[in-house]
């Protein structure tokens, strides 16, 4: 028993940190595609060719974990807080 809630804090914690990278993974990449929008306005459109390569294998899923770990929190929380609200009807 002991043993079963250690792996859940460590999954938790493994968890939570792999979400925060993915969070943080896509603010700088909103902030990679801002700058080589701004040097492909001065005509360096090398940042821009990069980060069109980079769009399907690495931004693309990053931002879609993203939105399922959201709405999945979600869901969970709204499920968690009609469970409660039901209980102390009884």
């Amino acid at each position: 028993m002991v043993d079963n809630n250690v792996f859940k804090i460590k999954f938790k914690k493994y968890l939570d940190s792999f979400l925060l990278l993915n969070l943080l993974f896509v603010i700088f990449s909103s902030l990679f595609f801002i700058f080589a929008l701004i040097m492909e306005i001065n005509r360096k459109s090398i940042f821009l060719d990069y980060f069109r390569r980079i769009w399907q294998p690495l931004i693309l899923p990053a931002i879609s974990i993203l939105i399922v770990s959201t709405l999945t929190i979600a869901i969970f929380s709204w499920l968690k807080s009609l469970w409660r609200s039901e209980e102390e009807d009884i």
